[in-house]
């Protein structure tokens, strides 16, 4: 059973955070009062008190809030803890988003101690059920179910998508395909193709998030824009092509021009990525072909589905 040891907030983002002794806790929006609060994944951020005493016994003088967290907890290691867990405090439930967080300009610790914890030690939540909350309430950790739906995040590759010069279908299409299927999904993102953005993109979602798979659309082809293949090879740990081969075969039996897709599938960590075609055709050409296997491979990464073959 954890602690809450502090509850900060700021009314305005770019400020630090001051302790309150207590709050009011919103569904689906955040802290009251709070500026992080809103329609996203990240209402609510957690750190850890023994994180930050770690912190301070290396010199560092600072007050409850100077990282920008809004809870301030004892008990649970929470960068070990895996996306989907939930926190219940009293009547209040958080689930959590998102694992560390990216650190776009350095903030005044850092310059000053050359470090900064939460970038790698906050977490992040939304909230499920709220209520009021206030120093030193218990904290009752809930471990995710592991029949709970897969997260998917789709990122659609495109120079004028992006630019606003032409509509994104294909992105789209695959998010009414997984809902049907039953998937959750978490996030859609529209890139340019470049290799950089994209890696970015694909480690956050994989490491920060956890999400049980990414798909891409386009970027897949011989023009040398089309570098989806490159960036998916770069982050991923392990290959999977047995998916983007199989997608192949499949699609010959269309097109002959499926011989051209350098379409790659591969593992980062715990997450499944999948390059699909680009146009809206070949994509659900192509979903439809692998998703009916596409949750056994999914269930034995997460642990709920074991390896042996089909009777």
């Amino acid at each position: 059973m954890g602690e809450i040891k502090a509850i900060c907030i700021s009314e305005k983002r770019g400020t630090q955070k001051k302790e309150i002794p207590e709050a009011q806790i919103l569904e689906d929006w955040g802290i009251e009062g709070d500026a992080h609060g809103g329609k996203w994944h990240r209402q609510i951020s957690l750190l850890a008190v023994e994180k930050i005493e770690d912190f301070r016994a290396r010199g560092a003088e600072i007050d409850y809030g100077a990282f920008g967290e809004n809870l301030i907890v004892e008990g649970y290691d929470l960068r070990a803890l895996l996306v989907g867990t939930r926190f219940k405090i009293g009547e209040v439930l958080l689930e959590l988003t998102q694992i560390g967080k990216e650190c776009h300009s350095h903030c005044e610790i850092y310059k000053k101690m050359g470090d900064c914890i939460m970038p790698r030690e906050g977490v992040f939540t939304k909230v499920l059920h709220g209520g009021h909350i206030q120093k030193g309430d218990k904290i009752e950790m809930i471990p995710p179910e592991q029949e709970r739906p897969f997260t998917v995040a789709v990122i659609t590759l495109s120079d004028k998508g992006f630019a606003g010069e032409r509509e994104d279908k294909s992105g789209p299409l695959i998010c009414e395909m997984l809902k049907e299927a039953g998937y959750d999904v978490v996030e859609t993102i529209l890139l340019p193709d470049e290799r950089v953005g994209l890696e970015r993109q694909m480690k956050r979602l994989a490491d920060q998030r956890q999400v049980s798979l990414i798909l891409t659309t386009g970027g897949t082809g011989f023009s040398p824009r089309d570098i989806t293949p490159e960036a998916t090879i770069a982050v991923c740990d392990r290959m999977a092509r047995g998916i983007a081969e199989a997608i192949r075969g499949y699609s010959m039996t269309i097109t002959r021009r499926a011989m051209l897709s350098r379409a790659e599938s591969g593992i980062r960590k715990g997450t499944l990525i999948v390059n699909l075609p680009g146009s809206p055709k070949a994509v659900k050409e192509s979903l439809e072909f692998i998703l009916p296997e596409l949750s056994h491979g999914l269930g034995i990464l997460r642990g709920s589905e074991g390896e042996c073959a089909r009777q």
